[in-house]
């Protein structure tokens, strides 16, 4: 059971333990993407360079990925590098790029032992050489993995993504059945997986930054004040726990409709 492989995790009668024994695990998000904001200001905090906060964000990174692997959740998507990005400074970006390379190296082990498969969304073939092999290596590597599946946002943005799929379907040719939702999103960078179920940001923002945003349509979403740095399993149980509170309507609604007029 998923209780049972988190509490074998957890150091008997902290705090994570109550969290996670009132978790509902018959009702899981099935999928969860995060924002992963606050790196820059988590430093500034600390009067340190901007890219000390990309480097203790991996730590949130590892400790997220595998309470995730653990709880039994289906996907997790990160939003690692948009395409906005590219505006940073150039040796911040080399930072984050060497960083990557560093985790998907030094984690390649705990993703294997976890059955977590990896993968990544975006335009991976405008990154490095160094990069995608790198990459190409962690996907090949976890390819026959059961459990949990840990998309990566590299190189990301919505927008990009819902042109590359138009791009992609009108190559295919004229199609043999109508194009509806469903056979739009078979040309994602997503295809075949669930939407995202519940959105997480961190560090306060309001916003959805580009972000899944044809996936994310009926996604709940969470804001927390934490910064990524910060962010560990006990966030994300908090998370999750305020998912189940919740009642999806899709749109719809529950309650009986009141006629018009009606006191």
């Amino acid at each position: 059971m998923s209780l049972e492989k988190l509490l074998a995790w957890i150091p008997t009668g902290s705090p994570d333990e109550a969290l996670a024994r009132e978790i509902d695990f018959d009702r899981l998000p099935s999928h969860i993407a995060i924002i992963m904001d606050g790196n820059g200001r988590w430093a500034a905090r600390r009067r340190l360079p901007r890219v000390e906060g990309h480097r203790a964000g991996i730590d949130a990174v590892r400790d997220v990925v595998e309470s995730s692997a653990r709880a039994g959740i289906d996907v997790l998507t990160l939003y690692a590098f948009s395409v906005e990005n590219w505006k940073r400074p150039a040796g911040e970006i080399s930072t984050l790029m060497a960083l990557l390379k560093r985790y998907l190296r030094l984690e390649l082990n705990t993703l294997l032992s976890n059955n977590i498969r990896f993968h990544v969304i975006g335009r991976a073939e405008d990154l490095s050489a160094d990069v995608r092999q790198e990459l190409q290596r962690g996907m090949a590597k976890t390819a026959s993995n059961t459990g949990m599946l840990f998309n990566i946002a590299l190189n990301y943005g919505g927008r990009t993504e819902i042109v590359d799929a138009v791009r992609r379907l009108v190559q295919s040719g004229v199609p043999a059945e109508p194009i509806d939702e469903a056979r739009f999103s078979q040309f994602l960078y997503t295809a075949g997986q669930p939407d995202p179920d519940l959105l997480i940001r961190t560090s306060g923002e309001m916003r959805v930054s580009n972000f899944l945003l044809w996936q994310i349509a009926y996604a709940e979403i969470w804001v927390t004040d934490t910064l990524w740095p910060d962010f560990r399993r006990h966030d994300l149980l908090e998370a999750i726990l305020a998912y189940q509170k919740r009642e999806r309507r899709y749109g719809g609604i529950t309650s009986a409709p009141v006629a018009l007029g009606a006191k």
